[in-house]
């Protein structure tokens, strides 16, 4: 093997390396993404049901407090 072709086969080699690199990162930047935006839907209906639920309770407490005059 001359010279050359050692160095183009490392070079080969660390522009393999690099290019894998980049794509894990960028999947797991999009699986990051999909986790941020699964847990803030579960949160908006969390908030959703909840807050629903709640507005009754407090109707229902203020309707049976005494009227003050």
């Amino acid at each position: 093997m001359t010279k050359f072709n050692h160095v183009a086969a490392y070079m080969a080699a660390t522009i393999y390396q690099i290019q894998n690199r980049r794509d894990e990162r960028g999947a797991t930047a999009v699986e990051y993404g999909l986790l941020v935006g699964l847990i803030a839907v579960a949160i908006i209906v969390t908030v959703t049901a909840l807050g629903t639920k709640l507005s009754g309770m407090f109707s229902n407490i203020t309707s049976q407090l005494p009227t003050v005059t």
